[in-house]
């Protein structure tokens, strides 16, 4: 169920960008807020960057919010929206510069998630027994 307060004060406006996954706004200021169930969308090291406020995870605006739009750009599950950014790259870089500065054991933590996807496995075969 969409938020309508927020650490932020009351919720002025609010877009559902993933399920369960809100960006929203106030008088002065916002975030994303993410319900209870739907925390299970974000890595591990993104969760560390929310503050709890009742049920939801949240993310302000100007430092953490960029944690979980990388994040979920990054597990396909939310796509830029080209209608109202129309530079998706410089888009992205801002968002990484942005994580860089303010949470770098996230970035640190995706750095590594990442290199391990693009590792190649290694299949070792059983060793050979003789007699």
């Amino acid at each position: 169920m969409e938020p309508t307060f927020s650490p932020w004060g009351e919720v002025q406006w609010c877009d559902e960008i993933c399920k369960g996954i809100y960006m929203l706004g106030t008088a002065s200021h916002g975030g994303i807020m993410v319900e209870r169930e739907s925390v299970c969308l974000l890595t591990p090291a993104a969760r560390k960057c929310g503050i709890r406020d009742g049920s939801y995870l949240c993310f302000e605006e100007d430092c953490q919010e960029p944690v979980v739009l990388r994040d979920l750009i990054d597990s396909n599950l939310w796509k830029v929206p080209t209608d109202r950014i129309k530079d998706v790259p410089a888009f992205e870089q801002s968002i990484n510069r942005n994580i860089q500065e303010y949470n770098p054991s996230y970035w640190q933590a995706r750095e590594k998630r990442l290199h391990k996807k693009k590792a190649p496995q290694i299949t070792r075969l059983p060793a050979k027994h003789t007699r």
